[in-house]
């Protein structure tokens, strides 16, 4: 059984385990914001979500990430929906999220009935790594 909370101060630990990508100043506005979710499946933290406003208008899911031990399932799409259903209760009439164009990811955002919106490329710069390719699904 699987449980959805809001990111709180305890869970720091926890998530810099998973997403060491958020710089650490960033993590208190996402506890004060509530702009973060862990996932616990029978009480052990198992997954995590974390999303900004894209054109301060948007949601966007900036990652998901569930531990190698629980991937496969359906906690991924378990945290999604629950997002996708936070963000229509808060009035969004979209989401978006990305993922580079080498990892699997993009096959499952499709599933989950997320759109193709396009591609940016940071080949030649400091940033530099595959395509990051944008999707957008309608809440």
């Amino acid at each position: 059984m699987a449980a959805i909370s809001f990111v709180q101060e305890t869970d720091r630990e926890f998530w810099f385990s998973l997403d060491p990508h958020l710089p650490p100043g960033e993590f208190a506005g996402k506890v004060r914001d509530r702009r973060g979710y862990v996932l616990r499946a029978n009480g052990v933290p198992a997954g995590l979500l974390r999303y900004h406003l894209f054109w301060d208008s948007i949601p966007f899911c900036s990652m998901l990430l569930i531990c190698r031990e629980f991937r496969g399932k359906g906690f991924g799409r378990e945290l999604m929906a629950f997002w996708e259903a936070d963000m229509r209760s808060l009035g969004y009439p979209m989401v978006m999220t990305s993922t580079r164009a080498d990892e699997d990811a993009q096959h499952f955002y499709r599933r989950l009935g997320y759109r193709d919106s396009g591609v940016l490329l940071l080949d030649s710069t400091p940033c530099a790594q595959p395509a990051e390719l944008f999707f957008t699904k309608t809440l």
